[in-house]
């Protein structure tokens, strides 16, 4: 921070990566007025994001994929500075929200009452930025007082709460969170599975009703209760996709459920060649 910049308190800025190597670049250059960076780099990353982290933040460390609540409790545990902003790969702080951010630290200092701030993310997916649907509004709280924070809710959907008050910032953070669609179904192929397993270590039951009536009911609210129609051709896609998450998720909760119940097959008897 420069001599002429006006007083603050100090913000880390936490990320986790894997195999992102041109997001996590863009991310970080957006967030270098930081104090500390923090970047967390999944074990099984391949590509070039390690290289990236080790030149632009200020701490790196390589771990094992645990859930991504469980990533995010460590990455931020690695923070130096109280207050800590999380960033995904995919994310870029704009520099209107960085004024946003910077006067809501200078503020801090004057008035602790305020323990987290939440964000205005906005995605751009299918060459458009989505403004309706289950895309938008998508306020995030992802600016907090370490000391006054927990991480709560179930992988893959975890989220920050604190003790204290909530304002939201202007400014948006911006999401570019699919390369294309098959990108998108790519990572609801692994996310439904993440939600699977969390809807099952918690004991919940799956039945027909999971499967035939929820994925309507979510297309439903996504497309037409939250006006997804008004991004055209992307807000139909994406609510069929949205859809198709949740009943991949109840999906794949029944077919782990069943596999536990039921006993494997009796192996067929080897026979030998004559």
């Amino acid at each position: 921070m420069s001599a002429a910049a006006p007083a603050r308190e100090p913000v880390s800025v936490c990320v986790l990566a894997c195999d992102e190597a041109h997001e996590l670049e863009r991310c970080l250059a957006a967030v270098e007025w930081a104090d500390d960076i923090v970047v967390v780099v999944d074990a099984k990353s391949r590509d070039g994001s390690l290289a990236v982290a080790e030149r632009r933040a200020s701490r790196v460390e390589v771990r094992a994929y645990q859930g991504d609540v469980d990533q995010k409790r460590h990455a931020v545990s690695l923070a130096k500075h109280d207050w800590a902003l999380i960033v995904d790969p995919d994310e870029v702080v704009t520099p209107a929200l960085a004024r946003s951010i910077r006067g809501a630290l200078a503020e801090a200092l004057r008035s602790p009452g305020i323990a987290g701030y939440e964000l205005d993310r906005v995605t751009w997916h299918l060459g458009r930025w989505i403004r309706h649907g289950d895309f938008y509004p998508d306020w995030k709280l992802r600016l907090f007082r370490r000391s006054q924070a927990r991480f709560v809710g179930r992988d893959p959907h975890g989220r920050v709460e604190v003790r204290g008050g909530v304002a939201r910032l202007a400014g948006a953070l911006e999401h570019y969170s699919y390369r294309d669609l098959a990108d998108q179904i790519a990572r609801i192929q692994f996310f439904s599975g993440e939600a699977a397993a969390a809807l099952e270590q918690v004991g919940v039951r799956v039945g027909l009703r999971h499967l035939v009536l929820h994925p309507p009911a979510r297309f439903l609210r996504c497309y037409v209760m939250k006006r997804g129609l008004l991004d055209g051709v992307p807000g139909f896609v994406i609510a069929v996709a949205s859809a198709f998450y949740v009943f991949l998720k109840y999906a794949k909760l029944w077919e782990r459920t069943r596999a536990r119940r039921s006993p494997p097959p009796p192996s067929a008897p080897i026979v030998g060649r004559s």
